[in-house]
């Protein structure tokens, strides 16, 4: 199994922006290499050891550009057999995203580096949650 880690705009200032929410460590130092596959790890040890066991390949993408983020959707169906998104700010407003994850048809998780539904009123509302399988 193989599967691509999408991260959206500003997510490569993680550690600089807004640490009291998102923390300090940088995306570079969030990420880490096993088994030779670079795998996001924010998405929790127990996911991370379970993956390297299993022998599910993961690949880490990130870009601040709403195109480049629905060309590597697009390219993820003849390559991966699942998608874990972060989109960001994308999260509220993108039904680009949200179209080009349904048009792939991969089972796709979205995640985040906080608690939206815990955050400032528009950030609980996500137009991708309905085209993933969990959030």
């Amino acid at each position: 199994m193989k599967l691509v880690v999408i991260n959206g705009p500003n997510l490569n200032l993680t550690g600089m922006r807004s640490p009291n929410v998102y923390g300090t460590d940088t995306l570079e130092t969030i990420t880490e290499e096993l088994n030779g596959y670079v795998i996001y790890e924010t998405l929790c040890r127990t996911c991370l050891d379970a993956c390297r066991d299993a022998g599910v390949e993961c690949e880490l993408f990130q870009s601040n550009h709403e195109g480049d983020i629905i060309d590597a959707i697009h390219a993820a169906m003849n390559e991966f057999d699942g998608i874990i998104i972060n989109p960001g700010a994308y999260t509220h407003y993108s039904y680009a995203i949200r179209d080009a994850i349904e048009a792939v048809g991969l089972p796709t998780v979205e995640v985040h580096l906080s608690d939206i539904h815990a955050r400032e009123p528009f950030r609980a509302v996500s137009v991708i949650e309905p085209v993933c399988i969990a959030q």
